[in-house]
């Protein structure tokens, strides 16, 4: 090194902490780069992303390179200062020493290793992807060493039992993972369609009975009937698909298509024998189905509506492709005059609801934040919150709504009314 001028010596050490910094950049930004957008890069064929993505495929080599070529600069660096400390004042100087190692670590934390990584950190696919050349010819520079230390590394863990995944370009993401995802592209959507993804996220943990109307909704033919009065309900139906039973609503027998029995309308006296026969089966559901399994299970059997019955066979509802697709897109405008009504809102601000209501109706269409848990309607979730049935004036708080009953009827809720107060924002 006395053949180096001190000049010499300042250049070599400033490339030294440069190439140290290098290092650092490189780990931070493969280590933080978005593995998503990395992906969707690799798909479209960037040179860089299939690069960087075959890396992290081997992230033990390609740590170990890293962590091998910074800790070789670090001390190169360390050995260079105290050369040119002694060339300055010479080797009897302990104080210089002490100074001039403190210089080269103050100098190697701040310019090697804090400043490349925050930088590295706010712009992680910006200096990732233009490392992974350099960094791929170091790892075949560096491959025996790296491979006896990795080798080493992996007995160590072996014996402790730890066991170690170093693809993670596979990693399966969570239901909770793909909605904070959604939450934070709010800068990137607009707020309808992030809704919509939301809501589609939540399918698979809304079930049927969630979304059902309810048996005692349900409008149904009884096959019982007179033909006149089956002929006029008939024709006088909103719907396109409806429930045919015998005896009591829950012995259904069948599903009578509005379009199959015109022309048996024609007929001076409508003919229940025929009518039997162009009946399609029932197809049933059980109550605990996830919302997204239904939607396929209608798309496999090319049909819209189902019932729902519970672990016994009892039908507890009817639920349609329609009610599921409200809960992704929200409530569509065609609707039968006995959906409509549910809901009057009053001077006062106040609401006037049905009773049989949805919770997840109303929180849907009024912006409301009711709980949802075993309670399905607003009347299943003023009894489950008193443990009693009330009394019509009786006045309660549930979710800092204040609610008051305005009538009772067959011991059920049947009108209630609802102040709604901003509630407090449930955490996420």
């Amino acid at each position: 090194m006395d053949d180096f001028s001190l000049g010499v010596l300042f250049i070599a050490l400033l490339i030294i902490l440069i190439c140290s910094g290098f290092f650092s950049a490189s780990e931070t930004s493969m280590m933080a780069i978005n593995r998503y957008r990395l992906n969707h890069l690799v798909r479209k064929g960037n040179k860089s992303a299939k690069l960087t993505a075959r890396l992290l495929a081997q992230t033990d080599k390609l740590l170990g390179s890293i962590l091998l070529g910074n800790t070789l600069l670090n001390v190169a660096a360390a050995t260079l200062a105290e050369i040119i400390v002694l060339r300055l004042f010479g080797h009897g100087n302990s104080t210089a020493l002490l100074i001039g190692s403190l210089a080269i670590t103050f100098a190697i934390l701040v310019f090697s290793e804090i400043m490349p990584k925050v930088i590295a950190a706010s712009h992680a696919e910006r200096v990732a992807l233009p490392s992974s050349y350099p960094l791929a010819l170091i790892i075949k520079l560096f491959y025996p060493v790296v491979t006896i230390a990795t080798a080493l590394v992996r007995g160590m863990l072996w014996l402790m039992r730890i066991k170690v995944q170093t693809d993670h370009s596979h990693h399966k993401m969570s239901l909770e993972e793909l909605r904070s995802l959604v939450l934070d592209a709010e800068n990137f959507l607009p707020r309808k369609h992030q809704k919509m993804l939301l809501n589609l996220v939540d399918l698979e943990r809304i079930t049927v009975n969630d979304v059902m109307i309810p048996r005692n909704q349900i409008e149904a033919l009884n096959i019982d009937t007179a033909p006149a009065e089956l002929r006029q309900q008939i024709i006088t139906c909103h719907h396109t698909l409806l429930p045919v039973y015998a005896e009591t609503p829950s012995n259904v027998i069948g599903i009578l298509h509005i379009k199959r029995v015109l022309p048996l309308l024609l007929e001076e006296a409508l003919d229940t024998t025929q009518l039997r026969e162009i009946l399609n089966d029932a197809y049933f559901i059980p109550s605990d189905t996830p919302l997204l399994k239904q939607l396929q299970q209608f798309q496999e059997r090319q049909t819209r509506m189902g019932l729902v019955v519970d672990e016994y066979g009892e039908l507890l509802g009817l639920v349609t492709l329609e009610n599921i697709l409200e809960e992704i897109v929200g409530d569509f405008t065609t609707q039968s005059p006995s959906q409509t009504g549910k809901f009057l809102r009053q001077d006062d601000g106040s609401l006037l609801l049905e009773g049989s209501s949805s919770l997840r109706e109303l929180n849907r269409k009024l912006g409301l934040h009711l709980p949802l848990g075993e309670a399905k309607t607003l009347n299943g979730l003023i009894l489950e919150h008193l443990q009693d049935i009330p009394e019509a004036g009786t006045s309660l708080k549930i979710g800092n709504y204040p609610i008051e009953i305005i009538q009772i009827q067959d011991r059920a809720v049947k009108v209630a009314r609802i102040f709604p107060v901003q509630p407090n924002k449930p955490s996420s």
